[in-house]
């Protein structure tokens, strides 16, 4: 039994494809980035429940905040399918937290806009968020941060033009 698995194991890695330098640096930098958006998930929904939202629900609100986005829109700017934002924001608009609007662009899709409700409940979650917000970011520079977000920023485009381009 032993020596079977060791067999597999050998395949497994005679098989793996070498990567540069460069690519397992990017490697171990995308895993780390997933953990962290698994963590930040969580800690979100922490922040998130005492409003009795969640996460998902939140990045919705906040989005209608800004106003004058449809739901296709709020999709696109959170990097989220329309089809599961557009589940979100029906639930939010059957809780009162937001409401559909008459679009003058597009007949058919709704602007969202966050009512007085989903405000309240909104300013729970970004009151606990800052002090969050600010005890994490007092364990690093604004500048490591600026740059951490740099690179992300410049990962997402690269992503983001590799997915338009069919690749």
């Amino acid at each position: 039994m032993m020596d079977e698995i060791q067999n597999r194991q050998h395949v497994v890695k005679q098989n793996r494809p070498e990567r540069t330098i460069e690519g397992d640096a990017f490697s171990a930098f995308a895993i780390t980035a997933l953990r962290l958006a698994g963590h930040l998930t969580a800690a979100g929904d922490r922040l998130a429940k005492p409003a009795g939202q969640t996460s998902a629900r939140w990045q919705v609100l906040a989005a209608a905040r800004r106003g004058g986005m449809s739901v296709a829109q709020i999709a696109r700017a959170l990097g989220l399918a329309r089809q599961g934002v557009q589940r979100l924001a029906d639930v939010l608009e059957s809780e009162g937290l937001i409401a559909y609007a008459d679009n003058p662009q597009h007949q058919r899709a709704k602007l969202v806009r966050l009512t007085e409700e989903g405000a309240a409940r909104l300013g729970v979650i970004e009151v606990a968020q800052a002090g969050w917000a600010d005890g994490l970011g007092a364990a690093f520079t604004s500048a490591e941060l600026d740059a951490a977000r740099s690179v992300m920023a410049r990962v997402m485009e690269m992503l983001e033009g590799n997915e338009a381009a069919g690749g």
